[in-house]
């Protein structure tokens, strides 16, 4: 008979313990005794008694399978939730729910690689197993791990994270948020996450396995970043917010644009009268300055906004770091430092 928990037997909740807004860790034993074997990142799937029909909810584990005694799902209530919202509402220690599982293929590796660990929100959760798995393996680990929140009282784990920190001096944190709390000094990174902010968090990241999990348009940016940085991408792996992957042939394949030196473009600077051949690695700005043409810039990081120009026709691929608003970019306009072109392009330059 096997020592490790399988999914015929129930899951008895042993606690409940809240971590910020609307978020709360359930933990889980075996009522056996047998203990949990699942790889840090992986999932579980709960089967929540509903009044109208039992329903199914995926759940990433936020426990680490170094404490093989209990298993623990942390969860955010959102406002249309209907399985979170019950175990809010109903689910006490105590009680006994069904459960399948653990499964998926966003899962740590090799515990002695280099890591860079990336979270937004909730997002944090399979990044808690696998911090705390490495943490627990008896080596020094080599981990930087990135938590991005809305204000600081929604960086789930940042306590117990920071006590790790404090006693393993492999483990790196920092924190971003975009909203400081009122009363109550921030010394951590403002604002949203981008290329800049990655690059001094993490100055190694070329060397390190990145693992992402957010919301699906922080993960995109993320990816974006990391492209733009030449980042070798055969080495991120990312969860989201939907359904987890069990199997390999669920994991989602990226379609994200990356500028190729060998694919052809063209520029046409039109209150100038200058057109351009070029390619997709260049950018707008370099090559107004080839050609002699004056664009104004200064940080050339598109953090400053100083090179906004108006796009009248074609597709740029553009990755900023916080220079332009949404507002802007919905009107046109682009920064010519990080704006790539994507066939034809014409400026109003």
């Amino acid at each position: 008979m096997t020592r490790h928990w399988t999914d015929d037997e129930p899951l008895e909740c042993t606690i409940v313990v809240p971590e910020a807004p609307n978020v709360r860790t359930f933990a889980f034993r075996a009522p056996s005794g047998k203990t949990f074997d699942y790889k840090p990142g992986q999932f579980i799937t709960l089967e929540l008694p509903l009044p109208g029909g039992p329903i199914e909810r995926t759940y990433t584990i936020s426990s680490a399978p170094s404490r093989p005694l209990t298993l623990s799902v942390t969860v955010k209530r959102q406002e249309d939730s209907i399985g979170t919202a019950w175990m809010f509402e109903h689910l006490r220690p105590g009680m006994r729910i069904k459960a399948y599982g653990p499964a998926g293929q966003f899962a740590l590796g090799d515990p002695k690689a280099k890591y860079l660990l990336v979270s937004a929100g909730s997002g944090i959760t399979p990044m808690m197993a696998m911090a705390t798995y490495l943490y627990d393996f008896g080596d020094n680990p080599d981990v930087r791990l990135i938590a991005c929140a809305r204000r600081p009282s929604e960086l789930i784990f940042r306590q117990r994270l920071i006590h790790m920190a404090s006693r393993v001096p492999g483990l790196h944190l920092s924190f971003a948020v975009t909203e400081e709390e009122p009363y109550e000094v921030w010394t951590g990174y403002l604002g949203r996450l981008n290329q800049l902010m990655l690059g001094l968090m993490a100055p190694d990241y070329l060397d390190r396995q990145i693992y992402c999990c957010g919301p699906e348009e922080f993960m995109t940016m993320v990816r974006e970043a990391l492209i733009g940085m030449g980042f070798d991408m055969e080495r991120y792996h990312q969860e989201s917010f939907a359904a987890p992957a069990a199997l390999a042939e669920e994991v989602p394949e990226f379609d994200d644009f990356a500028p190729q030196e060998a694919s052809g473009a063209e520029v046409v600077f039109a209150r100038s009268g200058v057109t351009v051949d070029c390619f997709e690695t260049d950018t707008i700005l370099s090559l107004s300055r080839a050609k002699g043409l004056r664009i104004p810039s200064g940080c050339t990081f598109g953090i400053c906004g100083t090179c906004k120009v108006k796009k009248r026709a074609g597709e740029v691929h553009m990755v900023h770091n916080g220079g332009i608003s949404e507002d802007d970019i919905a009107e046109g306009y682009i920064l010519a430092c990080c704006s790539h072109p994507k066939g034809r392009v014409e400026i109003e330059a």
